[in-house]
């Protein structure tokens, strides 16, 4: 799956003030509502909510890859927002998270959903990529800095 597919501007968020974990997926699912008109925000929401209760989506180093299965959606969708300050996500390593990565996928695409999910953490684990989204001011450096 390449990322270049996936994300886009009118699902890209720069500098987002946030102060809490609820809030940010809060901001996401808003996000994936405005953005498709056949996603109901509340639903993305318990299903980020969801997974968060079963393990935290902090992998480290300030990222998180929040992520739900949705039935009805037909193609995977990306939200990439950014968050100032970084806020306490539960991650890994114990430190705040300022990059947000969340993919949202139909109910029934198992095996493409944990590739998708490999992509972009590898992606993420680069560290120029990641220096280059945390620089952005704007939603087109975060695209610019995942090509």
């Amino acid at each position: 799956m390449d990322i270049q597919a996936l994300v886009s501007l009118d699902r890209t968020e720069c500098a987002v003030q946030c102060a809490s974990k609820k809030r940010i997926l809060e901001i996401i699912a808003g996000i994936a509502a405005k953005n498709n008109p056949t996603i109901d925000q509340t639903t993305v929401l318990n299903s980020l909510v969801a997974r968060e209760r079963m393990g935290s989506t902090g992998i480290g180093n300030g990222i998180a890859l929040p992520h739900g299965r949705l039935a009805g959606l037909e193609n995977v969708i990306a939200i990439v927002v950014t968050s100032t300050p970084a806020i306490d996500f539960d991650a890994i390593d114990n430190q705040p998270v300022d990059i947000f990565f969340t993919l949202l996928v139909p109910e029934e695409q198992t095996e493409g959903h944990l590739q998708t999910l490999a992509t972009v953490a590898s992606k993420l684990s680069d560290k120029d990529t990641v220096k280059a989204i945390r620089r952005a001011h704007d939603s087109d450096e975060i695209i610019t800095a995942l090509q």
